[in-house]
């Protein structure tokens, strides 16, 4: 299986976008004396070319020209839930780490047998919505997309908004669902020119900005009663 982190050797690379036309991007301002948007990526197939993972390098390289810290997880080694005693599985662990370092996320499955994947849902699963006092996901962002190996779908990318709002996460607008995706991709792995790939970009840039917009203001939003009454 290709490095999950592959993309990183060419994000410096001025080629390394090339269906992107710079000039209709406007990167959005990072306030001053803020860091970067922390954006945590997850996908749904273990296969050699997984379009998942492949959609989701196109996307983190997106993510970074527009000025995020990027992380990808490599659900490799992720056990079942519950297969472990208490959880205490080193994949499990990162994971969990990662999305408390995250502000947003981005989700991308294939479809399969009309939803998302078990490995999808076993991630997910593996972020519970509190670890002693801090919730890993709520009042993070969300971006969801899909890959499917057939016509146009939106099941999956409708699972996970159930799923991010079950999380209590802010999931954007926009979305992205890319049809008969084998058709693509270059033999590189690389997205080809085409509507699908404009639609990840404008959803790239609608994460930005919403993360941007948010981050700030998470703790007023999600002031919750119940919560301060449990506490």
């Amino acid at each position: 299986m290709p490095d999950t982190y592959q993309y990183l050797k060419d994000l410096q690379d001025a080629d390394s976008l090339p269906n992107l036309d710079k000039s209709l991007i406007t990167k959005p301002e990072i306030p001053a004396g803020t860091h970067a948007p922390r954006i945590l990526m997850l996908y749904g197939s273990l296969r050699e070319r997984s379009f998942s993972r492949l959609a989701t390098e196109e996307a983190a390289r997106i993510l970074t020209y527009l000025g995020a810290e990027v992380r990808i997880f490599d659900p490799r080694d992720i056990p079942l839930p519950d297969q472990v005693e208490q959880d205490d599985h080193p994949a499990v662990k990162e994971l969990r780490e990662h999305a408390m370092w995250s502000e947003g996320m981005v989700w991308t499955s294939p479809e399969r047998h009309g939803a998302i994947t078990g490995l999808m849902k076993a991630q997910i699963d593996h972020i519970p919505l509190s670890i002693g006092s801090v919730r890993p996901t709520q009042g993070r962002t969300l971006a969801v997309m899909q890959v499917s190996g057939g016509s146009q779908s939106f099941n999956t990318v409708n699972t996970l908004r159930l799923l991010g709002r079950w999380m209590r996460m802010f999931t954007i607008p926009n979305q992205s669902s890319v049809a008969k995706a084998y058709q693509e991709f270059d033999d590189d792995g690389r997205m080809k020119p085409s509507s699908y790939y404009d639609r990840i970009v404008d959803v790239m840039e609608e994460l930005m900005r919403f993360t941007i917009l948010l981050r700030d203001h998470t703790d007023y939003l999600t002031d919750r009663y119940s919560e301060k009454k449990e506490g």
